[in-house]
């Protein structure tokens, strides 16, 4: 399976990419295997599935992942954090990742375990995702694991625990130096927000690829929700639309699609490398979309 270097590298049309979580619950997973071939159904060149935090659902990312890899021969990223795993864990982790025939990791520091505002690193463990990137490239030069593609997060209008935008990139740029592939970034409404920081990261020598990374919108509440805790703005006129929305689920998903469809349109014409899409393990969204962008 081709890794991200690869997947990115002289690449002829657009790469699209999608992202899926693990269920919690034996329902919610038998809901996801159902969408799961509609979703593959739209071409995605690779997928993703995000990692559960102190072992809520790490066994189902892996599970999940292979599953994507082997069923639908669908290249797929293991997400790899360093919350609540010494470094004795992650080598663990990275050779049943390489075991399973996966070659492409999302590797991130993680969030705080729910409750706590700061993150603390575990013991003997790493406190930030560039240490996680060098990690992995040494259990590479070791011999440990094979060659892993690597992406890692930016974050277009700066991470909430960054105290401005040029302190953030600088951490960009230790990610990127330390081995990274590519850059998928935190979702955004305002594409202004992400030519501005492709910009601001070129000009600090970063020259990987940097998708942008988006988050269609199902419900005003939801997305209220999802911005004010990362830190993301939503355009005036968007945030209006969404009010009038009120709770009606159905006038919210119809404004989310059409925004999305108008935001991916213009940053793919605009040179964007692909577009990154958080699914929510939906698929009905996602074919309306998909249905109106060029490849």
């Amino acid at each position: 399976m081709v890794t991200f270097g690869e997947v990115y590298k002289d690449a002829r049309k657009p790469i699209i990419s999608f992202e899926v979580f693990p269920p919690k619950t034996d329902a919610a997973m038998q809901h996801l295997e159902q969408v799961l071939p509609e979703i593959i159904g739209l071409r995605p060149d690779f997928m993703t599935v995000t990692y559960g935090a102190l072992g809520s659902t790490q066994e189902r990312t892996l599970d999940i992942a292979t599953n994507i890899q082997n069923r639908f021969k669908v290249p797929t990223a293991c997400h790899l954090t360093c919350v609540g795993s010494s470094k004795a864990d992650l080598e663990n982790i990275l050779k049943r990742i390489n075991d399973a025939g996966i070659r492409n990791i999302v590797a991130l520091r993680g969030d705080p375990p729910a409750g706590e505002t700061k993150f603390v690193p575990p013991k003997d463990g790493l406190s930030h995702a560039n240490e996680l990137v060098a990690f992995i490239r040494a259990s590479e030069q070791a011999g440990r694991i094979g060659h892993m593609g690597i992406a890692v997060a930016g974050y277009p209008e700066k991470h909430v625990e960054a105290p401005d935008l040029k302190t953030d990139l600088a951490n960009l740029k230790r990610k990127v130096d330390a081995g990274a592939d590519c850059v998928v970034t935190q979702l955004f409404y305002d594409n202004r927000h992400y030519f501005n920081f492709v910009k601001a990261a070129r000009d600090l020598g970063i020259t990987i690829p940097i998708v942008p990374g988006l988050l269609p919108i199902l419900s005003a509440k939801q997305v209220m929700r999802i911005t004010s805790i990362c830190g993301s703005c939503l355009p005036e006129g968007l945030k209006r639309d969404l009010e009038l929305a009120g709770d009606d689920p159905a006038k919210s998903e119809e404004i989310g699609v059409r925004q999305c469809i108008a935001q991916a349109t213009e940053l793919l014409e605009k040179g964007a490398p692909g577009i990154h899409f958080y699914v929510l393990n939906k698929s009905s969204h996602m074919l309306r979309i998909m249905d109106k962008i060029s490849r």
